[in-house]
């Protein structure tokens, strides 16, 4: 079993951009985020403000993937 060593975040949404993107203020530097599966299948709503839990690509460290709300 590989073990992932992508870095997970905790930030706050800032805007709601279009095709499913969002910004996503983290320290004190903003990323693009789109929605993780388990999110999108449960229908979660994402608003502007609500604290997020984000995983860095490896490749591009200024986009990344919303895993949860926290």
């Amino acid at each position: 079993m590989a073990i992932d060593h992508t870095p997970r975040i905790e930030g706050v949404v800032r805007a709601q951009l279009p095709s499913g993107l969002y910004e996503v203020e983290v320290d004190a530097h903003r990323i693009t985020a789109h929605i993780g599966g388990g999110l999108e299948l449960n229908f979660i709503r994402l608003l502007v403000g609500d604290r997020v839990v984000v995983e860095l690509t490896s490749r591009d460290p200024k986009r990344g993937r919303i895993l949860r709300k926290a």
